[in-house]
């Protein structure tokens, strides 16, 4: 006899699955922890450029302001690794304890989170080197530039293709 699947209408999902809620939780999980790792592989290598910055020997030619956003960039990038690792520990806490999908919608938050500060990161970063490499006005076409390009990948281009599936009935 097949496994009797769960009926919740509050559960329901149209997305034809034929899934219990603990299988969602489940590959949810799995789904948010394989987005982590891109963004954490990401995080890491940022972190790691930044802070060789300080063992440079032209680390010292660099202006009081230059160093103040230099330390920011490195605070945020602790901050995002904090962030991303997040839901792993609340994994670790929680363990075995029925409560993945409350863990699943940390995630989540936590991911949407650590995102919007490797953007500010990435943004800052590539502005930096290029206040540092070419100076003045260079930063602030660096740091718009970017802003811009993020926005427009990360949701303007996101949000066309969820109204698009809106229109066209798929969700």
């Amino acid at each position: 006899m097949p496994a009797e699947r769960d009926t919740d209408p509050d559960d329901a999902r149209a997305d034809g699955r034929d899934e219990t809620p603990e299988e969602r939780a489940d590959r949810n999980w799995n789904e948010v922890l394989q987005e982590l790792r891109v963004l954490q592989t990401g995080t890491q290598i940022l972190t790691g450029f930044l802070l060789a910055l300080a063992f440079q020997p032209a680390f010292a030619d660099l202006s009081d302001s230059q160093r103040s956003v230099y330390l920011g960039l490195v605070v945020l990038s602790a901050l995002s690794s904090i962030i991303a690792l997040a839901p792993v520990a609340l994994h670790r806490v929680l363990f075995q304890q029925r409560a993945k999908p409350a863990v699943v919608r940390y995630g989540h938050v936590a991911l949407i989170t650590a995102l919007l500060t490797v953007s500010v990161l990435l943004v800052g970063v590539v502005a930096f080197v290029f206040d540092v490499v070419l100076g003045g006005s260079a930063f602030w076409w660096a740091l718009i530039l970017l802003a811009l390009l993020i926005l427009v990948l990360w949701l303007v281009v996101p949000a066309i293709i969820r109204i698009r599936l809106r229109t066209n009935g798929d969700r």
